[in-house]
């Protein structure tokens, strides 16, 4: 064995058994999809349970005006990865042009202009309604008993509302009033409810009532959120002007239009073969594929570079994620991807040929025949005009993007965290789900909903010609990015981490240490890990960091110093502060079920027997 053995102790058990498997962000998620597994539903009625909860629990990590995209197989189907779309485009008015008028030179990280067509709830009943086996009013009972009658509030959700107070209390009144009861920020531990939430997902449960099949009465919720009240409320929320990351007001383009024209669906994965595995990832509208594109360079190389725990190994790795990123900026969008070239054999040994022993402080994406790619502003830092003079300017700059989680400025912009969940049950049925966006700091909150709009259109550029650039009816690229494992044809691991850009970058030692080391779910996920900034960020304000590497000190002393003399510019961001990774197994040939999930922050949690 090449690899650097694991280490013996594990903050917690690798869970084993055979009955079903539930792990995610947020133990009290977790538990109601453990609970309803228990009440004989299946995986997918499970996770949409969790999910809906994790809207309640993590507020200020994602919500129902967000998105959300999943890779799940069916029992049935156990060898083919299907891709759950909850990622919606860009409003009929949401132009480059429109934006430019308002004087505006990147999309904002905060604000309603910066809300794509929220999507999460919309998929999440497609996937009730179509593989699961539940009523919805079932499904949603957690959910509703959490917003109505409350839970002990996470101390990182105080400490975001806290970062963000003098906007609510300044320009944001109604999220002041929904999220600072009294005028203050709620203390950890404190019971926190939000009644309009509840009454939210009691009508949507309702709505369906007098309809005759599950399947229809699905379908009435779906119809109630696309065209009914949610729809209406959510559009006039967007009429007031209100304060945007820009430091200037600003109506969003949300219309009802643009609420009743959309449907979240299903589309095949993205997949590679690496060390006898099926990797499967959404399409290029979403960061994923790079993940897959790493891993085609890295299985060119021994496994001696592939040890995350070694300096050669972090190394190899570190510079193998900068090709694939690179190619995500010059490439990726919902447009025509050439996919198939990116991740092809020749392609990948290209790529790998440039890896050399010193660290690439350089942008660089590779050539695709007939295409030109696209190279986006390389910013080291970022001041909007309108916040040049503002005291809190300065803090706009920077690469602290992913030290630690979240990052929260007082302009409410998050640079990219989000929630998780796994579920395996014990028919098969295995599904890894990233829901996001709609975050507490988004937008103004809606009175009448209890919560607010998303910022997805962030990742998109004004600047015409590019494979993401801001276009009506088309998908940002998100950079939600579940994963799902595949061997012999089976599916046999979900797994996933918030962390905007970092999330492969999370999920790929993970899938190293695993497939490659040997190690057991829990040791990968407890291991130290790390990830680059050499790419430029996508969310505002899309600055980038050269050669940069943020590290966990527990990599050690000389590994560190050992990326140091290689040329990387490294921050070190403490012992236990990157990733959020859970993951769910599932052996086919014995049935035996496996579950772990992230110690770091003291939030994360796996269950299951």
């Amino acid at each position: 064995m090449t690899f650097t053995r694991p280490e013996p102790f594990t903050t917690r058990p690798t869970l084993r058994g055979t009955f079903g498997m539930s792990a995610s962000t947020h133990w009290l998620s977790t538990a109601a999809a453990q609970s309803v597994l228990e009440r004989g539903g299946n995986a997918f009625d499970a996770a949409t349970a969790g999910a809906f909860v994790l809207h309640v629990v993590e507020p200020h990590l994602n919500g129902p005006g967000g998105d959300m995209t999943a890779v799940f197989v069916t029992a049935a189907e156990p060898g083919k990865p299907v891709v759950l779309m909850g990622q919606g485009p860009a409003p009929a008015g949401a132009t480059a042009e429109h934006y430019r008028s308002e004087g505006l030179e990147l999309v904002p990280g905060s604000g309603a202009l910066a809300a794509a067509v929220p999507a999460a709830v919309d998929a999440w009943l497609l996937l009730l309604r179509d593989h699961g086996t539940w009523e919805l009013p079932a499904v949603l009972e957690f959910a509703i008993g959490y917003a109505r009658d409350g839970h002990p509030v996470l101390g990182r959700v105080g400490a975001t509302i806290a970062a963000v107070s003098e906007l609510f209390r300044e320009h944001w009144p109604t999220s002041a009033e929904l999220w600072m009861p009294d005028g203050r920020v709620p203390a950890e531990g404190e019971l926190v409810r939000n009644p309009a939430h509840a009454r939210t997902l009691v009508r949507l449960a309702e709505a369906g009532v007098s309809e005759s099949t599950r399947e229809a009465r699905i379908d009435a919720a779906r119809r109630e959120w696309r065209e009914g009240f949610v729809a209406a409320a959510m559009v006039q929320s967007v009429q007031a002007p209100h304060r945007h990351s820009s430091g200037t007001d600003h109506r969003g383009v949300l219309s009802l239009n643009d609420l009743a024209a959309f449907e979240a669906g299903y589309e095949p994965a993205a997949t590679l073969q690496f060390r006898g595995h099926t990797v499967a990832k959404t399409g290029p509208w979403g960061q994923g594929p790079a993940l897959l594109q790493t891993l085609a360079i890295l299985d060119g190389f021994a496994d001696e570079y592939l040890d995350p725990s070694t300096e050669l190994g972090a190394h190899t790795i570190l510079e193998a994620q900068k090709l694939a990123l690179a190619d995500r900026e010059a490439y990726y969008g919902d447009t025509d991807v050439p996919l198939d070239h990116l991740l092809s054999a020749g392609y990948a040994a290209e790529r790998r040929a440039l890896i050399t022993e010193q660290a690439s402080h350089e942008f660089r994406p590779g050539r695709v025949p007939g295409r030109e790619p696209f190279t986006p502003p390389l910013r080291r830092e970022y001041v909007p005009p309108a916040l040049v003079n503002d005291d809190d300017g300065p803090g706009l700059s920077g690469n602290g993007a992913g030290v630690g989680e979240p990052t929260v400025l007082a302009t409410g912009e998050t640079r990219g965290d989000t929630c998780h969940l796994d579920v395996v049950d014990r028919w098969g049925n295995m599904i890894s789900a990233t829901p996001s966006g709609g975050w507490l700091q988004s937008s103004p909150a809606i009175p009448e909903l209890g919560f607010c709009l998303g910022t997805r259109l962030q990742m998109t550029w004004l600047e015409p010609g590019t494979p993401s650039t801001l276009t009506p009816g088309k998908r940002p690229r998100t950079t939600l990015t579940p994963t799902l494992v595949l061997r012999n044809g089976t599916a046999v691991t979900a797994l996933g981490s918030p962390g905007g850009d970092q999330q492969d970058q999370w999920q790929l030692p993970y899938l190293l240490r695993t497939i490659v080391g040997g190690y057991s779910p829990q040791q990968a996920i407890d291991a130290p890990t790390f990830h680059t900034t050499s790419m430029p960020g996508s969310f505002w304000p899309r600055t980038w960091e050269p050669g940069g590497a943020v590290v966990e000190d527990r990599l050690g002393e000389n590994v560190i110093a050992g990326l140091v003399r290689r040329g990387h510019r490294i921050t070190r961001a403490g012992g236990w502060t990157l990733g959020r990774l859970s993951a769910v197994v599932r052996d086919p040939l014995t049935g035996v079920l496996q579950a772990a999930a992230n110690p770091r922050g003291a939030q994360g949690y796996a269950a299951g027997r």
